[in-house]
């Protein structure tokens, strides 16, 4: 099967225009009659379902949390980038754009992000119709700020919590098409399979997460919004509960994956503290707009602070090595993240690391706060005022801009960020890759579309920060809406789905044959067991650089921790009930298939670009080393029974409006 995006012919700045006034669309009298099914309601599973129903169909959500305000959309706290120019620093959608495509290390496709510029704007008029309470200047204008890999100031948010505020407005908007009966809410319920007739994706298989039952759910179209796969690392800046078995059920039905090597290491989480943990803070990326990252420029300094002889307060300024404004001075704190990461973790190779692992650097607040005081002082006319009133007066400053992040800092780590430096180290944050969609966020299973992060989306190898909101309501407010009607328009006269037919037996028998399959092991090792020591394997030789020999040894070690997981996991309790060691067996039973092909892509590509650093693929300087001429293609994985045996399929990248040239943030 050859992968046709489907990408609109004529200037890339009209592609949208005119691909909208061209598809086919339903009226609305035959949306009454069309269902659709949208698993997981975060950002783009919200925005996606209420903007359906809003239209008219009939919308059933499913959702493993108690509420679709708990999804993980809510840890998205820095912001949202939309290309307004309200700053009138020169930004433009044009360049919005180009700072994607650049961000992501020529590795996006071009069309779907100038699309993403394009609609940005709209996603801010429309949050901000729904009460979103974004920041505001002076003069009532909203306020922006800036994120990494960029010039400008285009990342509008509210306060600390954007994700959160954002999500309350599309849970707002579903609880209003609920009040209405145009969406039928299935809190507590895990899709475990598609059900696919005729072709065509006309259903799923849910378990009703309370009562343990088994429900089958047919629709016309479904639509997986269902988030990223970090937790295969088992330490990320995950939910919890984040997994990748609603993309991967689809995969395994005949959704092409792509690009699942690209991972987002976010350079600024709260540091391990041991092996008891089971998830890392994250610390939002606005705090580089403001924080400055180093080291102690000597290493008996360093060794000091490691061992409690020293603290970060006595280093002198000419004993600091801000090595970012070092080593990028163009950018500086503001590099993207996986820049940043790698830059961190070669300081803490080299043996300057700050905690008693050695694997932290420092986030300082102090020049910022001294910065913010002197200015507030000469508002107030305090030209005498002390270094004590000034940092005061700062503080406050910094407060107004970072509290939330300030206090859950001194809460996990019991330090006071004002007074002390933040420690933060790079961790598994977001996945760029995901199921293979084409222009229109159609997998290659016809009436099967993936939103949001369970894509493989827009952001190429490597994420900048603030897109991810962006992209997840850009998919459910403003392109499904209209893309999903043009294959819906061939649905009109097809009535209802019947859950009787055939198909959805199988599927149903399918998936109790796997419980039974769980419940039935004699084993006497609890699911954690194996979800760690996945999770190693990931981070040593699959995490934030990778070599072919370490690849090649994940891809083994996977595969025999995957066949002694069905043979000596223990998971207690029965099926027909609350059984959470059961959810999650089955989620890491998914990542122990997932880590292989991630694994097995990582290895194909014998290039760095993004998130995916080899080894063996860089400059002097120890940046990532492309190979355009041999790589620059979407990795489409098909499924063929087991991830050794997954078969490849290429979509080439061309780009036609911007150049393409190594990256450099100097």
């Amino acid at each position: 099967m050859s992968l046709d995006s489907k990408i609109p012919q004529g200037p890339i700045a009209e592609k949208w225009t005119k691909h909208k006034t061209s598809i086919d669309l339903v009226n609305p009298a035959n949306k009454r009659n069309l269902d659709v099914i949208v698993v997981g309601t975060g950002l783009a599973g919200g925005s996606a379902a209420a903007s359906l129903a809003e239209l008219g169909y009939n919308v059933k959500t499913f959702c493993y949390q108690d509420s679709p305000r708990r999804a993980h959309s809510i840890a998205a706290q820095g912001g949202i980038n939309a290309a307004k120019n309200y700053q009138g620093d020169g930004d433009s959608t044009y360049r919005l754009f180009y700072d994607t495509i650049k961000g992501g290390d020529y590795r996006s496709r071009e069309s779907n992000v100038h699309r993403l510029a394009e609609v940005s704007g709209n996603i801010i008029d429309q949050c901000v119709a729904q009460g979103v309470p974004f920041a505001r200047e002076y003069g009532g204008l909203l306020d922006n700020r800036s994120f990494g890999g960029v010039l400008v100031s285009r990342t509008f948010y509210a306060k600390g919590q954007t994700g959160q505020q954002l999500l309350l407005g599309a849970y707002s908007a579903m609880n209003r098409q609920i009040n209405r009966g145009k969406i039928k809410p299935y809190n507590r319920h895990e899709m475990l399979d598609l059900v696919i007739i005729d072709g065509k994706a006309r259903g799923i298989i849910a378990r009703n997460l309370v009562t343990g039952e088994l429900e089958r759910h047919s629709a016309h179209a479904v639509v997986i919004a269902s988030g990223g796969y970090g937790n295969v690392f088992f330490l990320s800046t995950n939910a919890m509960g984040s997994n990748v078995t609603a993309a991967w059920k689809i995969h395994k039905k005949g959704a092409y994956f792509a690009n699942p090597c690209y991972t987002q290491i976010h350079p600024t989480c709260i540091p391990v503290s041991g092996d008891h943990q089971s998830k890392l803070t994250l610390m939002s990326e606005s705090l580089r707009n403001d924080g400055r990252i180093w080291v102690p420029a000597k290493l008996e300094d360093a060794q000091a602070i490691r061992e409690g002889r020293l603290k970060p307060t006595q280093i002198k300024e000419e004993d600091r090595d801000y090595f970012l404004e070092r080593r990028y001075p163009s950018f500086g704190n503001l590099v993207p993240r996986d820049v940043a990461s790698r830059a961190a973790k070669e300081r803490c190779d080299a043996g300057y690391g700050v905690n008693k692992t050695g694997e932290a650097v420092y986030l300082d607040f102090g020049s910022a706060i001294m910065r913010y005081g002197k200015e507030q002082a000469v508002i107030r006319h305090l030209y005498d005022a002390s270094e004590d009133k000034i940092r005061e007066l700062g503080e406050a400053v910094v407060e107004a801009k970072y509290g939330n992040l300030f206090q859950m800092y001194e809460k996990i780590v019991d330090q006071n960020p004002y007074k002390t430096p933040m420690m933060i180290y790079p961790a598994v944050h977001y996945t760029m890759g995901g199921v293979w969609v084409d222009y229109n966020l159609m997998t290659t299973i016809p009436g099967c579309y993936a939103a949001g992060e369970a894509n493989f989306s827009d952001h190429g190898a490597n994420r900048l920060g603030a897109s991810a909101l962006m992209q997840g309501l850009a998919d459910g407010y403003f392109v499904l809406p209209y893309t999903i009607g043009d294959y819906l328009s061939d649905d009109i006269l097809t009535g209802k789905i019947s859950t009787e037919a055939p198909e959805f037996e199988a599927a149903e028998k399918q998936v109790q044959a796997t419980i039974d399959k769980l419940l039935s092991s004699k084993g006497e090792k609890p699911v954690d067991y194996f979800h760690k020591r996945l999770g190693k394997i990931m981070w040593n030789k699959c995490g934030m650089s990778r070599n072919e020999k370490e690849l090649k040894e994940a891809i083994a070690e996977i595969k025999a921790l995957r066949e002694e997981f069905w043979s000596e996991v223990r998971v207690p309790g029965s099926a027909n009930e609350l059984n959470q060691e059961l959810e999650k067996a089955m989620r890491v039973a998914d990542f122990l298939e997932l880590g292989e092909l991630f694994a097995k892509d990582a290895l194909h590509r014998n290039e760095s670009c993004g998130g995916h650093f080899r080894e063996e693929y860089q400059t002097p300087e120890g940046e990532a080393l492309r190979d355009d001429k041999n790589f620059m293609y979407v990795a489409a994985w098909e499924y063929k029974g087991e991830p050794a045996d997954a078969v490849l399929h290429k979509e080439p990248l061309e780009y036609e409006n911007i150049q393409v040239k190594t990256r450099s943030y100097k």
